[in-house]
């Protein structure tokens, strides 16, 4: 299996929006291949977001988006990893792992202080991935950070 993590481009609006979509569902969401098109498009365009995206063979398999925050406390940039999503058939393959160590590659490179996500209070394979790679609960909720 050869698996790649790219940053997307607008040449990767098609794959990643299929993605999300299929995301969104996941979390009850109506299919809707053209509001996807459109959101991740306009994300990348105005550069309000990164988006990592994970190829299996060529296929493909997964996406990370990453928003941009800052942290008046400490002065300094923090990223939001606000979306995680692995296909069906590319689970428990790596590929989650993957895209979690690019995303804090990046904002390490990116100078940040810290990368956050929170997760549903029951997504338990989630949360146990998560504290296998470092990453620490905290404010008491369910939120999750990684100190960089």
């Amino acid at each position: 299996m050869s698996l790649s993590i790219t940053r997307a481009t607008l040449d990767d609006v098609d794959s990643v929006a299929s993605l999300f979509d299929q995301y969104r569902r996941f979390y009850r969401q109506p299919a809707d291949s053209a509001l996807a098109q459109a959101f991740i498009s306009e994300r990348l365009r105005r550069g309000e977001s990164a988006i990592l995206l994970a190829e299996r063979d060529g296929a493909a398999a997964g996406f990370t988006q990453l928003f941009p925050s800052f942290s008046s406390v400490r002065a300094g940039r923090t990223w939001i990893l606000n979306d995680l999503f692995v296909v069906p058939d590319a689970r428990r393959t790596g590929v989650a792992r993957a895209l979690l160590q690019a995303a804090a590659e990046f904002a390490r490179k990116d100078g940040a202080l810290r990368l956050e996500l929170e997760t549903d209070h029951d997504n338990h394979a989630a949360q146990a991935l998560y504290r296998t790679m470092a990453w620490e609960p905290y404010d008491g909720t369910l939120r999750f950070r990684l100190e960089l």
